[in-house]
């Protein structure tokens, strides 16, 4: 479904279905949405949206009500809570996500947002994507229609999304869509050159690729070993913008396009949706592209770490020794802790080899995240307590919420004590932080570097109802701007 934005109330008033959201205070006794709704509907259908807003229950979330018209068209009114929690997102936007998600909305349809604050329109529009996925092959799939959006304040004040916040919303959808994309389409090889078209189509970007047994002449061996037996060869692929000075930040994708689990391999119900576990890697491409579109006036890099966690004669294996990039002996006893090896060289390269002095670095890392914060909090794990702030704030902003785990490298390094390598994989006590171990896992091949280091887990979140949700596009773009101007 294409997204435009609406300019008046014709553009709303030719829709078949008409979504109008606010809160339910705005249809209490006092009616404080009234002027909005007034400006922006057609005067014979604000009596009936009130009325609806009247009778649909938010109860902690969100609630709605529909009606379909005289003339044969439907209008819903959704309500969200007057009260949202403070490390939920200030907009509402889960529950305007739900709304959305849960109103059928097809054909040529429209959505008029009654906002509290001017800053929620990113978040806000934001939601509304994360609920309208582009991805189908179903065969009774009809033309995808238009959705045309209104964003007002309660007096009926338009408030207009930038050009940027249009831009990060179509970049989050484009990264829903990668994730949604079946592993065999995607593999490392297409999953680059999906990237690399991406790319080249902004002014000033440099691409490079370093594939195959280049990775090792590259001292990459953890991308290389984790998707040397794939069909598909294993890659890093890196991009740049900005000019040659100032802060420097790296944005480092996990880009695992299908986790077999390996030699450890995943049993009947854990394989599926795997596909899912590149959505670091289109988060960070989508911010990528946000961000170098804007002309940056620091260093902006790029590391997408693509592989495809695959079995077959030449598979690493439980017992093997890998040397990464960071010159540190990795002993594997766990195949199913891939995800940490392609991280771990990707954040080295951009702080060794490239001179990052930000490394920021997003993953469907673990299940545990899932049980730290939920489905809709990402883990945050930092050695930096701004990149932390940065981080939650942006958030909260943008409806990309996280959550932060503690960072405590002398509580967690003991957990991948190996009596023949630095260390091994995956943990001994599956009980003891799993989310913060994995990342410590990560930094530790980032000592002696000096880099200011952020970690996201976004396993859960970027993947919801067995649906990609583009998670992290809009939160990267926001925190890396926060970070570039500190």
């Amino acid at each position: 479904m294409e997204f435009v934005f609406a300019a008046g109330q014709a553009q709303l008033a030719a829709a078949d279905h008409l979504l109008v959201v606010a809160t339910k205070s705005a249809f209490g006794p006092r009616e404080r949405g009234k002027a909005a709704i007034a400006r922006w509907l057609p005067p014979d259908l604000v009596p009936l949206a009130l009325q609806l807003g009247a009778e649909a229950q938010p109860g902690l979330l969100a609630g709605a009500s529909t009606s379909r018209t005289a003339n044969g068209k439907r209008l819903t009114v959704g309500v969200l809570a007057d009260e949202r929690s403070r490390h939920a997102s200030p907009a509402g936007a889960e529950g305007i996500r739900k709304l959305v998600a849960g109103s059928g909305l097809g054909g040529k349809a429209a959505v008029l947002l009654v906002l509290d604050h001017s800053d929620h329109v990113l978040a806000a529009v934001n939601a509304i994507g994360r609920a309208l996925p582009t991805f189908t092959r179903k065969s009774t799939t009809k033309a995808a229609g238009t959705l045309a959006i209104a964003c007002t304040l309660a007096n009926g004040t338009a408030v207009t999304p930038t050009a940027t916040e249009i831009d990060v919303v179509a970049r989050a959808r484009f990264a829903a869509t990668l994730v949604d994309t079946p592993p065999t389409e995607l593999d490392p090889a297409a999953f680059a050159a999906v990237a690399k078209k991406a790319l080249r189509s902004l002014r000033g970007v440099r691409v490079r690729e370093i594939a195959g047994d280049a990775l090792l002449r590259a001292k990459l061996g953890g991308i290389h070993a984790v998707g040397r037996c794939a069909r598909s060869a294993p890659r890093l692929l890196i991009a740049q913008a900005g000019p040659q000075k100032g802060t420097h930040v790296a944005l480092v994708g996990k880009g695992i396009t299908y986790d077999t689990g390996g030699l450890h391999i995943k049993a009947r119900g854990a394989m599926e949706t795997m596909k899912s576990d590149m959505g670091g890697a289109a988060a960070m491409l989508g911010a990528f592209l946000v961000l170098a579109r804007q002309k940056p006036a620091h260093r902006l890099s790029l590391l997408l770490c693509m592989a495809e966690n695959a079995i077959g004669p030449a598979a690493y294996k439980p017992d093997d020794i890998l040397t990464l990039h960071s010159g540190k002996t990795v002993e594997i006893n766990n195949t199913d802790a891939e995800g940490r090896l392609l991280l771990a060289d990707g954040c080295s390269y951009a702080a060794r080899e490239l001179g990052a002095s930000i490394v920021l670095d997003a993953a469907t890392l673990t299940g545990a995240q899932g049980v730290a914060t939920g489905d809709l909090h990402a883990a945050v794990v930092a050695n930096d307590e701004a990149i932390e702030q940065a981080l939650l704030v942006a958030g909260r902003a943008t409806g990309d919420l996280c959550w932060p785990l503690p960072f405590a490298p002398e509580f967690y390094r003991s957990e991948f004590a190996s009596p023949i390598a630095d260390m091994r994989n995956s943990v001994k006590n599956r009980s003891n932080a799993q989310s913060s171990c994995a990342a410590e896992f990560v930094h530790w091949h980032l000592d002696g570097t000096k880099v200011r280091w952020g970690h996201v887990d976004l396993a859960f979140p970027a993947f919801r109802g067995d649906r990609g949700t583009g998670f992290g596009v809009a939160l990267f773009a926001a925190a890396v701007r926060a970070l570039a101007r500190g």
